[in-house]
């Protein structure tokens, strides 16, 4: 079944005090264009989330959004400038001293100081890191799949319904086709007879000629039968359990310049209209493809 490109998956995976939750949301795109927003701490994991998602998605812009949390002991140390809060204490004796006021400086409020004390962030275990990213992206990415199918089942009952006005137009293309050379050939006897008026008999044999170059020059049978062809290979496609969205979009062109063709050769009425109707649903299958994967 055909899978649309358009979807969200979010997933959390969890070990250890550590916690990494990604948000996947996919549009429609050529080919298969990620888009990171991750802390720059983080920067490292890139390459194992591009892995996974190659390996689950096959077309369309995917927005990644990478949410971390460390909550171990051993996720920050603090440091404690000695030098500094010495310096500090010092300084306050010293004031203490000039103005004859008494120090009331506490430990407390020393550490609150500039500087004083310095928060790290711990050296990641990159590699504990990089397998939370990919479960979780792996997960996000198998929510979004469920999503892009739910939607593609809808576009492809779409599809189908199209196809099906499609070979309806078709089948009424194919049937009007030999009476357009039969009404050419009426029209054309009655054309001569009318000049000739009476004065010279019709001369059988040349307009036999005549029409046969026309039936030639009107003849739309291979177009019809490739176009026959193209709309069993889209209901094929759609029914298939593989990316079929490139595929998809060749086959609409060829429907079109079938269509095309139809049209410039068959000089009656009824089929340009026919044309005019299976050109506009071609249009609307074209632009409904451009979402699947």
């Amino acid at each position: 079944m055909a899978n649309s490109m358009t979807g969200f998956g979010r997933a959390t995976a969890e070990a250890d005090g550590r916690a990494v939750t990604i948000e996947l949301k996919s549009v429609n795109h050529r080919y298969l264009d990620i888009g990171m927003r991750l802390p720059r701490t983080l920067n490292f994991v890139e390459d194992s989330i591009r892995t996974v998602l190659g390996e689950k998605l096959a077309r369309g812009h995917v927005d990644v959004f990478v949410n971390y949390r460390n909550t171990r002991s051993d996720s920050k140390t603090v440091e404690l400038d000695e030098p500094l809060l010495g310096a500090y204490a010092a300084a306050a004796e010293k004031a203490a001293a000039a103005l004859g006021a008494l120090n009331d400086l506490s430990l407390s409020s020393m550490l609150r100081f500039p500087d004083v004390l310095t928060v790290t962030e711990a050296q990641e275990d990159q590699q504990a890191v990089c397998a939370l990213c990919r479960q979780a992206t792996a997960d996000a990415a198998d929510e979004l799949i469920a999503m892009r199918e739910r939607e593609g089942q809808k576009l492809v009952r779409d599809l189908l319904a199209r196809a099906d006005v499609l070979e309806a137009l078709r089948h009424r293309i194919d049937e009007r086709a030999p009476g357009v050379v039969r009404d050419y050939q009426e029209k054309l006897k009655n054309r001569i007879a009318e000049l000739l008026d009476g004065a010279a008999e019709l001369d059988e044999a040349r307009l036999a000629a005549e029409v046969a170059i026309f039936a030639d020059k009107a003849n739309i049978t291979e177009e019809l039968v490739r176009l026959e062809s193209h709309i069993a290979q889209l209901r094929t496609m759609l029914g298939g359990s593989e990316p079929a969205g490139r595929k998809l979009d060749f086959i609409v062109q060829e429907m079109n310049r079938e269509m095309n063709t139809i049209g410039s050769k068959a000089a009656d009425l009824t089929i340009l209209n026919a044309v005019i109707e299976g050109k506009a649903e071609i249009e609307k299958i074209r632009e409904q493809i451009q979402n699947i994967e």
